[in-house]
């Protein structure tokens, strides 16, 4: 009696742990038991990861000047009569740096 007792105890530690064992590599942190004991569904293949920015320093380049540009257009003083002459440079400066990309995607 008591070795048919702990045949039957030792089977159901050792069920309970295989289900445990099963759980924690299947399933994910909020699943259940029983989602972790079914079929596991296919997974969709992974997209393609984008490709890098190519120029991305050029690209914050441009805004930084665009920025640059907005701050002295609404400045309340021309800088000593310089305000003028730094807007026309970084308009230049904007248009050499697309110049730049445009080239590249030729």
């Amino acid at each position: 009696m008591k070795t048919k007792i702990l045949t039957i105890f030792g089977m159901t530690v050792l069920a309970l742990a295989l289900c445990f064992s099963v759980s924690t590599t299947q399933a994910s942190p909020n699943s259940t038991v029983t989602e972790a004991v079914s079929a596991p569904s296919p997974q969709p293949a992974a997209a393609p990861a984008p490709l890098p920015e190519p120029h991305p320093e050029i690209r914050e380049a441009i805004e930084s000047l665009r920025r640059a540009r907005g701050h002295l257009e609404h400045a309340a003083h021309d800088f000593g009569g310089h305000r003028v002459e730094a807007i026309k440079t970084i308009d230049e400066s904007l248009r050499q740096l697309q110049e730049c990309l445009k080239y590249d995607k030729d």
